[in-house]
């Protein structure tokens, strides 16, 4: 079982505003590619292809500390922090070596999509089994 996990990655040009800053935004997909990083080193995929479950998004929180800039490498420490029935919520610390970039939260649920759309659905035993809960 996996807890958590730190995925590295280098700030790209198209990453930052007119400023040289990291957009905003980019945080947040930063966070996403970490998750998916987390999946992997425990031998899932978030999205397989043979089967109708997806794992959206469906809350975010992001607070800001200090500035990431074009050619620095940030680092997420991605943990899951709690998981229900049919949810898992990660907590994401993304620094640059000692420096705090930014803290955030990120909740996902398990949906069964299909033609009609999608339904919430339970947690996988193998995405549960895979994935473990940070204890407090």
């Amino acid at each position: 079982m996996l807890s958590s996990y730190r995925y590295s990655r280098l700030v790209q040009f198209a990453d930052t505003d007119l400023a040289g800053v990291v957009h905003f935004t980019w945080i947040a997909k930063y966070m996403e590619e970490a998750e998916h990083a987390l999946w992997r080193a425990a031998g899932l995929t978030i999205a397989p292809a043979d089967s109708p479950l997806r794992y959206p998004r469906v809350s975010i929180t992001i607070d800001f500390k200090a500035p990431l800039y074009f050619e620095e490498t940030v680092e997420d420490h991605v943990t899951v922090t709690a998981m229900s029935r049919r949810a898992i919520r990660y907590a994401h610390t993304l620094t640059r070596g000692d420096t705090i970039i930014a803290t955030g939260t990120m909740t996902a649920v398990c949906v069964k999509q299909d033609v009609s759309g999608m339904q919430a659905t339970d947690l996988p035993d193998d995405v549960r089994a895979k994935l473990a809960v940070m204890p407090s």
